[in-house]
């Protein structure tokens, strides 16, 4: 009797011992003696590792010959992703060395038909322009994460643009139906940066640059009666790729909106 005694001393002491072990590792651990975690976990908006995403990752563009769409490829494939795109003759309209790396599909946006080939395989969609047959196409083909670059309310200027923003709300309502833990919309205000037209770069940035740093510290005017979306800052392009690209690769990134100053936040915690 006093041998087995003995040995369930011993055994209660080993694994004392291996969970002061354990608990060194990781920073944090179950108290033996109690039920109390030591630290208590904290989860915080956006306080994940900014890792290159697995080579697995395939990221399909709709729009990547666009303004916005051309810096969310260049930015995917800086991140390591296999990157994909589609145009109505299979081709990039692109000069930049950097497109030759993405693999151009032939389709009609407006076909969901002519191009659900170019979903095979892919991960995460990030699409620019509101069109709902995309957002039921990539679910029906089981895509992970889809991201929708909407567009933020101006107030009286959403009258003038109506049928524009009703059909950008749609696709919204849409994509958080299908993609209720991995859809992101982004609703950054005017986006700048250069802006390629043909062989011409047009510097959006001259304007917007100096836009951007006055008006996101009169954060307090966007809250005006009537006119105060109007004073929604602008936010670079730039800015606006890295935090889609991160939407669509982090596992972690919360679901739903992100306006404008959540996109300028996202971004310069990933420029640390």
């Amino acid at each position: 009797m006093s041998s087995m005694a003995s040995r369930l001393i011993h055994s209660r002491h080993s694994l004392s011992r291996l969970y002061a072990m354990g608990g060194s590792k990781n920073g944090r651990f179950l108290s033996t003696e109690s039920n109390k975690v030591d630290e208590p976990f904290k989860a915080e908006e956006a306080e994940t590792v900014d890792v290159p995403p697995p080579p697995s990752e395939k990221l399909l563009v709709l729009g990547g010959n666009g303004f916005v769409g051309s810096h969310i490829c260049r930015e995917a494939l800086n991140r390591g992703l296999t990157v994909a795109s589609l145009s109505r003759s299979g081709r990039s309209s692109l000069h930049d060395s950097w497109s030759k790396n993405v693999t151009w599909h032939q389709g009609n946006l407006l076909s969901s038909d002519s191009w659900k080939d170019a979903l095979n395989g892919v991960t995460s969609v990030i699409n620019g322009t509101a069109n709902i047959n995309a957002i039921r196409a990539a679910a029906e083909k089981g895509v992970k994460r889809f991201v929708y670059i909407s567009a933020a309310d101006f107030g009286l200027a959403n009258y003038l643009l109506q049928g524009y923003y009703e059909g950008k709300r749609a696709a919204e309502t849409e994509l958080l139906t299908k993609f209720p833990y991995g859809g992101v919309i982004l609703r950054p205000g005017f986006i700048y940066g250069t802006r390629s037209v043909g062989r011409v770069k047009l510097p959006l940035g001259v304007v917007g640059s100096p836009l951007e740093m006055v008006l996101q510290h009169a954060k307090s005017l966007n809250q005006l009666p009537l006119v105060g979306p109007l004073f929604t800052p602008p936010v670079n392009v730039t800015a606006v790729a890295k935090v889609a690209v991160r939407a669509a690769t982090d596992p972690v990134f919360p679901p739903g909106i992100v306006d404008v100053y959540g996109i300028q936040r996202f971004s310069q915690q990933m420029s640390r």
